[in-house]
């Protein structure tokens, strides 16, 4: 069976969405590793380079908005010195909470990709479903459920063992 060809404009969103991802996955094993909530984010620029890439640290900086979405945000800001981005993409390893839904709207992020979908604290495809009310004032391209069986797993491995300890 042939395949038909694919663009290189399809093909560099393959690879962005796929170093994005594997950044985050990277970021929320090392979070776990800390004994975080293993959850990573990374910031692609529309060039696909990384800007930025954090894994939660709410335990660590006894914050409970130190969530990877809130610090990564923050890190590419400071470091591209802007306050909106607007050719960024968002890759995080679970669906984001209202919180951090809030902030990718007001950082303006032109494209949110995740991982596993969070029926309890989601905010993009459940609960809230921030992104959908007339009154956002930015919304992003989303892209759900890439990679969510890995992303899942990390979750499901970390709260395991913390039942089980």
């Amino acid at each position: 069976m042939n395949n038909p060809p694919i663009s290189g404009m399809r093909l560099g969103m393959r690879l962005g969405m796929r170093l994005g991802m594997d950044v985050a996955l990277g970021e929320a094993r090392a979070a776990a590793a800390r004994g975080e909530v293993p959850v990573g984010a990374a910031i692609i620029d529309g060039t696909g380079r990384v800007i930025a890439a954090r894994g939660n640290e709410v335990e660590a900086m006894a914050d409970a908005g130190a969530h990877a979405e809130m610090l990564v945000l923050r890190d590419a800001a400071r470091l591209l010195e802007r306050k909106f981005l607007a050719d960024c993409t968002l890759s995080v390893t679970l669906e984001p909470c209202a919180m951090c839904a809030g902030a990718i709207a007001a950082f303006r992020v032109q494209k949110l990709i995740f991982g596993a979908y969070d029926p309890k604290s989601g905010a993009v495809e459940h609960g809230p479903r921030v992104f959908s009310h007339p009154t956002t004032h930015h919304k992003p391209e989303i892209i759900g459920g890439v990679r969510d069986s890995e992303c899942s797993a990390i979750l499901q491995a970390f709260f395991g063992q913390l039942r089980n300890a």
